[in-house]
This record gives structure tokens, C-alpha cells and sequence, in this order.
């Protein structure tokens, strides 16, 4: 079992699993309630983030010399308006519209420049229920976002990665 340390501040909550020296991973949360679990064997490591409020971020810092060769997130929301992925010097933006399931993907902040399947940075993002198989239906009720991260985007075998999600904008 993981120990978990939790360190507060007046602003917001952050939670760190601190892990054993054969845990190759060391992951940092936002809040206090969200959760990531980490599922890691031969080249790959899935990270499955549960987040209540749905508005929220986590760090996923290597401990290993290298990141795995497969690396799938599945996000745990009823939507996804906005997601940012950081590592490096690189950042992929996302969004699945709510209202059709449309996914759209950019990079660098590049709003106006999307990418397509040829790009080094394409990934899919799969809308799953909770027997893995496809849906369209936004708001999901016990489904998933999930997406295996492009290659391209440890080319650099950055340190850490930064995972930012939004279900919903709200007012």
C-alpha cells in the first residue's frame, strides 16, 4: 500500500503519494478527493484519475530512468471540455463537446490549428462506458475518457508529465 502525505495550504489542497523506491512513478494531486491509480507492467502504465469536482489537475512524476513505451490515460468524468497535457516543453490541448462527442485536439495552445490523425500528435480520445465499449452520450454515468498518449510526446523522456482536466465549464 502506497503511504499518501498530505500537505494544505489556505488556496488548495495538495496530496502526493509518495512512493517506494521500486514505484516508478510519483503522483501529485490538486485536491485532497481526487485520485489516480496506476497500473504498470512490462512497457506500459495506464493512469485512471477519479475526480470528484471535476475541475482539478495531478503531476505525474517518472522515478524510473525512462517513461514506459505505452502510456494510456483514462479520466473518470461525466464530461471533458477542457484537457491539457504537459511534459516538457509541449502541450496538448483537448476538448469532446458535450452537445455531439465531437473531439477536438491542438497543440502548444494552438486553438486555430487543430490536429489530424497525421500528426506526430495525434492521439484518440475514446468515449467508453463502464464496460469499455464506445458511447456518445455526454454526460457519462460511470464512463470514461481514455487515450494513449502519443510517442512524440516523451521524445524528450521529460521528467514529469501535467494533467489538467475540466468535465464542465460552469457559470
Amino acid at each position: 500500500m502506497t503511504p499518501i502525505s498530505i500537505a494544505s495550504s489556505m488556496v488548495a489542497f495538495m496530496v502526493t503519494l509518495t512512493c517506494f523506491a521500486d514505484e516508478p512513478f510519483k503522483i501529485t494531486t490538486k485536491r485532497s478527493d481526487d485520485r489516480v491509480d496506476v497500473k504498470s507492467q512490462d512497457s506500459q502504465a495506464l493512469f485512471v484519475i477519479r475526480s470528484p469536482l471535476g475541475i482539478s489537475n495531478a503531476t505525474i512524476e517518472r522515478t524510473a530512468d525512462q517513461w514506459p513505451d505505452k502510456v494510456l490515460i483514462q479520466l473518470r468524468l461525466k464530461g471533458l471540455e477542457s484537457l491539457k497535457l504537459s511534459s516538457g516543453n509541449t502541450r496538448l490541448d483537448a476538448s469532446v463537446l458535450s452537445h455531439d462527442g465531437n473531439v477536438r485536439l491542438w497543440k502548444d495552445g494552438k486553438e486555430d490549428s487543430p490536429l489530424d490523425s497525421k500528426s506526430p500528435y495525434w492521439m484518440e480520445i475514446k468515449i467508453l462506458d463502464t464496460d469499455g465499449k464506445p458511447i456518445q452520450a455526454i454526460p457519462l454515468k460511470d464512463g470514461t475518457f481514455e487515450m494513449q498518449l502519443p510517442k512524440k510526446f516523451f521524445e524528450d523522456n521529460p521528467k514529469s508529465l501535467k494533467v489538467e482536466w475540466v468535465d464542465f465549464y460552469r457559470n
